[in-house]
This record gives structure tokens, C-alpha cells and sequence, in this order.
């Protein structure tokens, strides 16, 4: 039975199911577990909204992983990217030599991640790889090339959330991802 909350009714509908969901995170961790089998393998979740779909994939994984956190920001309250990225949080271990696995909710204009800066930075540290796993890939946005190693969904330019996605902090739990009411965002 779907979970209802009081988020719901700012929900027009439900793009991805919790079902759905829960089968693409298992496909992705089966992927991610045979390509680093025998790898020092690190995911580098990027905050706030891949907290869920991070910890979904980690559970999922059977290869020994650790994990850390980096905050990127470009947006503030606002719907569209800003273009200007700040780093709220760095790492707080070494990734030298290891096998780097970015992980975030959403790849739309490719300025959160921007790659010439947050995965430059990364290499700039000897990791032994980096690539790019996202929940979300939103390409008809793209404004940065963002090569994407491991895609959960190819969506349309829809303001999304659920599952880790929010809006002004909001929606984030809601087991699903739903396109939000445009009269709530202002889009409508």
C-alpha cells in the first residue's frame, strides 16, 4: 500500500514508483559490485539529496565500500541552478588510490556536479578513478558536459521530488518521486 503523507497533495503525480525505485537501485548496485570487485572502492555522496538513494545503494553493494560526504551548492531556494557552485562541505577522508564513485539524486545542468571543477578536484587528489552514478538524469538541461557512468532514469525537464529530491527543504521523504504541482514552485 502506497505511503500517504500531507506531502502528497502537493504531488500532480507519481513519476517513479517506490517499486520502480527499489528494482533500478538493485540493478545499479549489481553493476556498480562486478565492475569494482576487487577494487578499494569509495562512494562520494554529494548532500543533501542523494541521502536516500545513497543509502539504498550501499545496502545493495556486496563489495567492501566506505563512504563520505561533499555538499555542493547552486541553487539556494530558487528552482534553476544559479551557474554559481559553492562547496559547503569537503571530504573529510583521503581518496588517494581509490576507486571513486560519485553519487548523486539528480544530473540536470551539470553545474552541481560540474565536472571541470568537483570531479577535476578529485582526480587533483590521485584518486585512481572517478566516475559519476545518478538517480536521476535530466539531459535536455544539461548547460556542462557531465559524463554519467551509472543512470538510474532518463526523466523530462519536470520539477521533481520525493526520495531524496526536494524543494525548499520539503518532499524529501516521500518514498517515491512525484512532479510537484506547479502552483507550489511558482511554475504554473
Amino acid at each position: 500500500m502506497p505511503v500517504v503523507s500531507k506531502n502528497d497533495d502537493d504531488i500532480e503525480r507519481v513519476i517513479l514508483s517506490e517499486e520502480q525505485l527499489a528494482k533500478r537501485v538493485t540493478e545499479l548496485a549489481e553493476e556498480i559490485s562486478r565492475d569494482y570487485a576487487g577494487k578499494d572502492l569509495v562512494l562520494i555522496g554529494i548532500l543533501k539529496g542523494c541521502v536516500v538513494f545513497l543509502s539504498d545503494l550501499i545496502r545493495k553493494i556486496d563489495v567492501p565500500l566506505s563512504f563520505d560526504f561533499v555538499a555542493v551548492s547552486s541553487y539556494g531556494a530558487d528552482t534553476k541552478s544559479s551557474g554559481v557552485v559553492r562547496i559547503l562541505k569537503d571530504l573529510d577522508e583521503s581518496v588517494e588510490s581509490k576507486h571513486v564513485l560519485v553519487v548523486e539524486d539528480i544530473v540536470d545542468t551539470g553545474l552541481t556536479l560540474r565536472l571541470s571543477y568537483l570531479l577535476e578536484n578529485l582526480r587533483s587528489r590521485r584518486a585512481a578513478s572517478v566516475k559519476v552514478c545518478t538517480l536521476l538524469d535530466k539531459p535536455s538541461r544539461r548547460r556542462v558536459d557531465v559524463p554519467v557512468d551509472y543512470r538510474g532514469f532518463t526523466v523530462e525537464d519536470q520539477f521533481v521530488v520525493g526520495y531524496g529530491l526536494d524543494y525548499q527543504g520539503k518532499y524529501r521523504g516521500l518514498p517515491y518521486i512525484g512532479l510537484l504541482k506547479p502552483e507550489i514552485y511558482g511554475g504554473g
